[in-house]
Order: C-alpha cells, then structure tokens, then sequence
C-alpha cells in the first residue's frame, strides 16, 4: 500500500499515538484535552498526503532536500504554524514541538512497514513523507520561535512598566529623606539610595527601549528645535558630577542649532561617555567633540586606553554584548550590555549614523546628524 493512502486510511490510529505522546509533554499537556493535545494534527497529516500524491520531478525534489521550497501546500504552512502557535501558548518549548514531530514521523513509518510486511515499502514514498515533515517542521519552529520571542517581550514591556511606579516612590521618597537635614548618617543613606535609584532607572530605560525596537517599534522620538551645544554641556555636567575622578572635556565648533530630541541625545552622549569612562584609562580624558557644518552636526567620543579586538568592533553595536572584561572594569554588574545598542538606534530614529574605531592609541565612537529630518516618505523613497 502506498504510504499516502495509509494514511488516509489509518488517520485515526495515527493520531490516536500522536495524542498519547503529546501528553507525556509534562507539564505543558497536564491540563489540556483530546481536542487541543490533537491539535492541527490531522491537517498537518492530510496537507503531507496531498504532498506525496503531487506529482513532483526530481529537480524539484533534489531542490526541496536542499531547502528550497515548492510553494505552500494547500494547509501545510497554515496547519503547520497554527499548531506551533498554540503549543506555545500552551507552555510547550522548542524541544518538545520536535519531539511530537519526532514521534508523529516514527510512528507513522513503523506503522505502514508493519502493513507492508509482505511486501518492500515504496522508499520514494519514504523520501517524500520525510521531506513533506520537515518542511512542516521549519515552519513551525519558525512561526514557534517568533511567538514566544514576542511574547517574551511583552512580558520585558509590562514588567518595564509596572517597576516604574513603585521605583519612582524609591526616589521621591529618597529626596524627601535627603532634604530633611537630618544628619549625616540619613543624608550619607539617602544619597544612597537616590545613586541606586537612577541607576536602577537608566537600566529600566535601557530595557524599555531595547524592548521597544525588537517589538518593531523603534526608539520614540520628540524633535524640537534645540541647540546641542547647551544640551551635550548639560549632559556632560551631570556626568562629571556622578564621575568627579574622572576628566571630560567638551570641545564644540560651528553651528549646532537644529532639529533633534534632546533628550534622546543625552542619552546617547551619556551612553558613549559612560562607556568611555568604564573602559579607557583611568588617568587621561574622555574627550567630546561636537562639530556643525552646512548640512549635519558631528559628536566624537574619545578616550584613550587599550584597543578593542576587531572581531568586538564589529559586533559593538550588537544588544546584550559587553567587552570581556566589563565585570573587572566596572566592579559591578549594573549594566545590561544595551548602553550602544541604545545609542546606534537614537542614532536611526534621528536618521543619523554611528561608528567605532579603535586601535593602540584611542577608541573613537562618532555620531553624525543630519540637521534636516528625513520625512517617511523620503525615507520609503530613498530605499527603493
């Protein structure tokens, strides 16, 4: 018998041993019923049917085995990814979604060679029908690996949202205690808490915003018509009092008025400074540099100290990457690797670039802005 019409035959007792190896998936199948531990099965095993009685050539064949794809059969890509995204809801992991394929292959095969014991098995059959799951596998493990990435961060997003209120009633209350005059002792303590409390607050924002752009929403930007001069020398102030052992300068040249989030671009300088201070040497300056000519405005930060491997550089920009010796550098683990990360998509939402350089002599980050905002139409049009 031909394994499409064994199938088509045998559809219940097949699934039946689908069914039993789904809820030995503990603890995902505790709970879950015959319908949803069936879940999609039959479709998925109906679309490999309708696959292994479609005519097929070998060319198509030998592309198929190398990945390449023949086009969606008819419900495979939808049966496929729709089971995918209801094992994910329901608390399945990766490991367990290959396995149900695993054993629905296994099963499948070892029942129809014990139909066929008198006869051999059709190995066309057996190519087409491994070829037909794992291609309803890379579609699942596709569509299952974007769920529970974005249900992931829909968990960073709210949990970013929720700290807020409790740490915000941290830092108002660690400035009233401050304001008291109440000794030495409650200002040391409160002074304490309110360095604990930004920092816990620019790690929130980091995460925040690290959240924002794998949700596909990007860095939220407010621009307005500043003049970067006074808002880098404000940044850099506040910096110079949380690092009083540290040197930065501010060299500014030409025009800097324009048209950007301030905000946003403190932060970026921030991130760069900080950045620059945790990694260079200790006893020379980190140098900011800002530049406007005719159509952008430039900021370079620079610090001396040892240079960055280039197989780092080349990665620096990456979310949750930090040089290997960030614990022994900065002491402490109050960083999430997402400082630069940060800073380059400040950079895009402002339609500017960003770059690092480094070697023996000093590591450079530069930033260059334009002064006139690119509209989203400009920018559809300029991609194609």
């Amino acid at each position: 018998m031909r394994l499409a019409d064994f199938i088509s035959r045998d559809m219940e007792p097949i699934l039946a041993q689908w069914e039993a190896f789904a809820a030995t998936l503990l603890p995902a199948a505790a709970d879950m019923e015959s319908s949803a531990l069936r879940d999609y099965g039959q479709q998925i095993l109906l679309a490999v049917v309708k696959d292994l009685r479609t005519s097929q050539t070998r060319e198509a064949q030998r592309e198929k085995s190398l990945g390449g794809t023949l086009g969606p059969i008819d419900a495979a890509e939808t049966a496929a990814q729709t089971h995918a995204v209801l094992r994910a809801r329901a608390g399945f992991d990766i490991n367990q979604l290959l396995a149900e394929y695993r054993a629905l292959r296994a099963s499948v095969l070892r029942l129809w060679m014990d139909e066929c014991a008198l006869e051999a098995p059709d190995l066309d059959d057996v190519i087409r029908f491994n070829e037909a799951i794992d291609q309803a596998i890379s579609e699942s493990v596709t569509v299952f690996s974007a769920q529970v990435e974005q249900s992931r961060n829909l968990l960073l997003g709210m949990l970013g949202h929720d700290l807020r209120s409790p740490l915000q009633a941290i830092q108002v209350t660690a400035s009233y205690l401050g304001a008291l005059n109440a000794g030495e002792r409650v200002s040391e303590a409160a002074g304490r808490l309110i360095r604990s409390g930004a920092r816990m607050q620019a790690l929130l924002d980091d995460l925040t915003d690290f959240n924002r752009t794998k949700l596909g929403l990007g860095i939220n930007v407010t621009s307005t018509s500043v003049n970067l001069a006074d808002v880098l020398a404000d940044e850099l102030d506040v910096l110079r009092s949380v690092h009083p052992d540290r040197q930065i300068e501010l060299q500014v040249n030409g025009n800097l008025q324009g048209v950007w989030d301030g905000r946003r671009l403190q932060q970026l300088l921030g991130n760069l400074v900080l950045n620059a201070i945790k990694y260079g040497a200790k006893d020379t300056p980190v140098r900011v540099d800002a530049t406007g000519d005719g159509t952008h405005v430039h900021i370079d930060v620079r610090n001396c100290g040892p240079a960055i491997e280039r197989a780092m550089l080349a990665s620096i920009f990456d979310p949750l990457t930090q040089g290997p010796d960030h614990q022994s550098k900065s002491g402490t683990a109050g960083s999430l690797g997402l400082g630069l990360y940060i800073a380059s998509e400040i950079a895009k939402a402002h339609h500017g670039s960003i770059e690092a350089r480094s070697d023996e002599t000093e590591t450079s980050f530069s930033v260059s802005l334009p002064r006139v905002q690119r509209t989203a139409e400009d920018t559809d049009g300029s991609s194609q």
